[in-house]
Protein backbone atom coordinates (compact mmCIF):
# COMPACT_ATOMS: atom_id res chain seq x y z
CA UNK A 1 0.00 0.00 0.00
CA UNK A 2 1.67 3.49 -1.21
CA UNK A 3 -0.74 5.42 1.57
CA UNK A 4 2.19 4.03 4.30
CA UNK A 5 4.87 5.35 2.40
CA UNK A 6 3.17 8.56 1.70
CA UNK A 7 2.78 9.33 5.15
CA UNK A 8 6.08 8.30 5.95
CA UNK A 9 4.93 5.56 8.16
CA UNK A 10 6.51 2.22 8.32
CA UNK A 11 4.99 -1.05 10.12
CA UNK A 12 6.03 -2.82 12.66
CA UNK A 13 6.52 -6.42 12.48
CA UNK A 14 3.37 -8.55 13.47
CA UNK A 15 3.11 -8.65 16.96
CA UNK A 16 2.98 -12.36 18.13
CA UNK A 17 0.53 -13.91 20.04
CA UNK A 18 0.88 -14.42 24.12
CA UNK A 19 -0.79 -17.60 24.51
CA UNK A 20 -3.71 -20.01 22.76
CA UNK A 21 -5.22 -17.89 20.54
CA UNK A 22 -4.93 -16.49 16.92
CA UNK A 23 -3.79 -12.55 16.21
CA UNK A 24 -6.89 -12.49 14.06
CA UNK A 25 -9.87 -14.81 13.21
CA UNK A 26 -12.33 -14.91 10.17
CA UNK A 27 -15.91 -15.76 10.08
CA UNK A 28 -17.34 -15.09 6.23
CA UNK A 29 -16.06 -11.93 5.01
CA UNK A 30 -15.17 -10.34 9.06
CA UNK A 31 -11.83 -10.67 10.14
CA UNK A 32 -12.03 -9.82 13.97
CA UNK A 33 -8.67 -9.11 15.30
CA UNK A 34 -7.63 -9.39 19.20
CA UNK A 35 -6.62 -6.75 21.16
CA UNK A 36 -3.39 -4.60 19.89
CA UNK A 37 -1.23 -2.78 21.92
CA UNK A 38 1.30 0.22 21.49
CA UNK A 39 4.56 -1.45 20.86
CA UNK A 40 7.44 1.69 20.29
CA UNK A 41 10.47 -0.39 18.88
CA UNK A 42 11.22 -3.04 21.91
CA UNK A 43 9.16 -1.77 24.50
CA UNK A 44 5.29 -1.78 25.74
CA UNK A 45 3.81 1.86 26.32
CA UNK A 46 3.02 1.63 29.73
CA UNK A 47 0.94 4.07 32.34
CA UNK A 48 -1.81 5.12 33.62
CA UNK A 49 -3.43 8.09 31.85
CA UNK A 50 -4.57 10.63 34.29
CA UNK A 51 -1.74 9.68 36.11
CA UNK A 52 1.82 8.85 34.30
CA UNK A 53 0.73 9.74 30.98
CA UNK A 54 -0.69 12.92 29.49
CA UNK A 55 -4.06 12.66 26.57
CA UNK A 56 -2.02 13.62 23.87
CA UNK A 57 1.07 10.30 24.72
CA UNK A 58 -2.06 8.43 24.93
CA UNK A 59 -2.94 9.28 20.99
CA UNK A 60 0.35 8.45 20.49
CA UNK A 61 -0.05 4.99 22.62
CA UNK A 62 -3.13 4.31 20.26
CA UNK A 63 -1.55 5.78 17.14
CA UNK A 64 1.50 3.00 17.64
CA UNK A 65 -1.10 0.15 18.78
CA UNK A 66 -2.69 1.34 15.23
CA UNK A 67 0.50 0.60 13.58
CA UNK A 68 0.65 -3.05 14.86
CA UNK A 69 -3.03 -3.45 14.42
CA UNK A 70 -2.09 -2.41 10.78
CA UNK A 71 0.81 -4.78 10.46
CA UNK A 72 -1.08 -7.65 11.67
CA UNK A 73 -4.14 -7.03 9.24
CA UNK A 74 -1.83 -7.16 6.16
CA UNK A 75 0.20 -10.24 7.30
CA UNK A 76 -3.00 -12.01 7.36
CA UNK A 77 -4.61 -10.67 4.35
CA UNK A 78 -1.31 -9.88 2.36
CA UNK A 79 -2.56 -6.99 1.74
CA UNK A 80 -4.13 -3.53 3.59
CA UNK A 81 -5.97 -3.16 0.07
CA UNK A 82 -8.04 -6.56 0.69
CA UNK A 83 -10.20 -4.42 3.60
CA UNK A 84 -13.35 -3.11 2.23
CA UNK A 85 -14.04 -1.54 5.25
CA UNK A 86 -13.52 -1.22 8.85
CA UNK A 87 -16.64 -1.79 10.79
CA UNK A 88 -15.84 -1.28 14.72
CA UNK A 89 -13.05 -0.36 16.43
CA UNK A 90 -13.12 -1.19 20.66
CA UNK A 91 -10.40 0.85 22.58
CA UNK A 92 -9.47 0.86 25.76
CA UNK A 93 -7.64 2.66 28.17
CA UNK A 94 -5.67 2.16 31.25
CA UNK A 95 -7.15 5.19 32.81
CA UNK A 96 -7.46 7.04 36.76
CA UNK A 97 -10.98 6.61 37.94
CA UNK A 98 -10.82 10.50 37.49
CA UNK A 99 -9.84 10.44 33.97
CA UNK A 100 -12.43 11.84 31.28
CA UNK A 101 -10.50 12.19 27.83
CA UNK A 102 -11.14 8.37 26.83
CA UNK A 103 -12.29 9.75 22.86
CA UNK A 104 -9.22 11.85 22.90
CA UNK A 105 -7.04 8.81 23.43
CA UNK A 106 -8.70 6.53 21.15
CA UNK A 107 -8.68 9.32 18.23
CA UNK A 108 -5.34 8.20 18.14
CA UNK A 109 -6.46 4.77 16.60
CA UNK A 110 -8.96 6.16 14.34
CA UNK A 111 -7.16 8.99 13.37
CA UNK A 112 -3.91 6.83 12.18
CA UNK A 113 -6.12 3.91 10.98
CA UNK A 114 -8.26 6.98 8.61
CA UNK A 115 -5.26 8.50 7.33
CA UNK A 116 -3.47 4.82 6.04
CA UNK A 117 -6.88 3.25 4.97
CA UNK A 118 -8.79 6.38 3.88
CA UNK A 119 -12.85 5.99 3.79
CA UNK A 120 -12.42 2.01 4.02
CA UNK A 121 -11.02 3.02 8.02
CA UNK A 122 -14.07 5.14 8.65
CA UNK A 123 -15.82 2.79 11.58
CA UNK A 124 -18.15 2.87 14.67
CA UNK A 125 -16.24 3.14 17.75
CA UNK A 126 -16.40 2.62 21.50
CA UNK A 127 -14.03 3.99 23.62
CA UNK A 128 -13.79 3.35 27.38
CA UNK A 129 -11.42 3.58 30.62
CA UNK A 130 -10.60 0.34 32.78
CA UNK A 131 -8.63 0.02 35.94
CA UNK A 132 -5.64 -2.03 34.39
CA UNK A 133 -4.68 -3.89 31.05
CA UNK A 134 -2.12 -6.65 30.62
CA UNK A 135 1.42 -5.43 31.19
CA UNK A 136 0.18 -2.13 32.66
CA UNK A 137 0.31 -0.81 28.86
CA UNK A 138 -1.52 2.29 28.43
CA UNK A 139 -3.99 1.27 25.78
CA UNK A 140 -5.28 -1.67 23.72
CA UNK A 141 -7.33 -1.55 20.67
CA UNK A 142 -9.45 -4.28 18.62
CA UNK A 143 -11.15 -4.22 15.02
CA UNK A 144 -13.33 -5.80 13.24
CA UNK A 145 -13.37 -5.31 9.28
CA UNK A 146 -15.00 -6.62 6.08
CA UNK A 147 -12.56 -8.02 3.79
CA UNK A 148 -13.67 -6.80 0.35
CA UNK A 149 -15.18 -9.76 -2.01
CA UNK A 150 -13.25 -11.45 -4.20
CA UNK A 151 -12.91 -10.37 -8.07
CA UNK A 152 -15.69 -11.95 -9.65
CA UNK A 153 -13.21 -11.94 -13.37
CA UNK A 154 -10.15 -13.67 -11.40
Amino acid sequence: MNRLAELGLELPAPFPAYGNYSMAARAGRLLISTGHVPVDGPYFVTGKLGRELTTEQGYRAARLAALSLLATLRAELGSLDRIDHLVYLYGTVNATPDFTEHTAVINGASDTLLEVLGDAGRHARLAVGVSSLPGGVAVEIQVVAEIAAPDATG
